[in-house]
C-alpha cells in the first residue's frame, strides 16, 4: 500500500509551513501547525472567521461554492483570492496569507 501524497501549506505571516496529507484542508493545516487560524463555526463553513488569501496555487482549487462566496462576503480584507480555510481541499503546495483581521460572523442556520 502507497503512502498518501502530502502537500505543503505556508502561511504568511508566521513564514511557517505544515506538511499534510492531499486532501486535507488548509484549516487542518493551520490546526495541525498550531497556526493562529480562527474557525468560530468549527470548520463548517459556517463563518468566515478562517478567511485566507491563497498567495501561490490559486489556480488549483476547486471553484468557491455559492455557500462559501455567502460566507465570504462577510469578511474583511477581501480579496479576488480570497477562501474560507475549511473550504480548501489541499492538492498541491500553497502559500496563504492570514489578513490582519477577522471577523467572527457564525451564521445560525447551519
Amino acid at each position: 500500500m502507497t503512502e498518501p501524497r502530502t502537500c505543503k501549506v505556508t502561511f504568511l505571516p508566521v513564514n511557517r509551513t505544515v506538511e499534510v496529507r492531499e486532501g486535507d484542508s488548509v484549516l487542518d493545516a493551520a490546526v495541525k501547525g498550531a497556526i493562529p487560524l480562527e474557525h468560530a463555526c468549527g470548520g463548517v463553513c459556517a463563518c468566515s472567521t478562517c478567511h485566507v488569501i491563497v498567495k501561490e496555487g490559486f489556480e488549483s482549487l476547486e471553484p468557491a461554492t455559492d455557500r462559501e462566496e455567502d460566507m465570504l462576503d462577510n469578511a474583511p480584507c477581501l480579496t479576488t483570492t480570497s477562501r474560507l480555510g475549511c473550504q480548501i481541499e489541499v492538492t498541491r503546495d500553497l502559500v496563504v496569507e492570514i489578513p490582519p483581521m477577522t471577523r467572527n460572523q457564525v451564521s445560525e442556520s447551519h
